[in-house]
């Protein structure tokens, strides 16, 4: 399983209306500690397949979501639940440390 692309045009179907938690993954192509983050987003797909859902939202092509919620610097993750945001993290941080926020909101 891998993290599905999400942009401004499918945020509201995938995200916001998902059955599941999701935690998006707010990134830009230019943006070294994205790339730093970026297999760890992917093995969070894999490891959460069915529990999860995991997308990934380039900033520069989609503006509006991103203004939406506030993102100002990435790369920030944010969890929603229900279509809410229940947890945001910013910057490249440790595996185990998004473990840990993902394992408190899907039950």
């Amino acid at each position: 399983m891998k993290p599905i692309t999400v942009n401004d045009a499918n945020f509201q179907d995938e995200v916001i209306q998902s059955d599941k938690p999701v935690i998006v993954d707010f990134w830009a192509i230019w943006c070294g500690p994205c790339k730093m983050i970026a297999p760890t987003i992917e093995e969070l797909a894999k490891d959460y397949d069915g529990k999860l859902k995991v997308a990934k939202m380039d900033v520069d092509s989609n503006p509006q979501t991103a203004m939406k919620y506030g993102i100002r610097s990435i790369p920030t993750l944010l969890i929603f639940k229900g279509g809410q945001v229940v947890e945001q993290i910013i910057g490249a941080v440790p595996k185990r440390h998004l473990i840990d926020k993902i394992t408190s909101h899907i039950g």
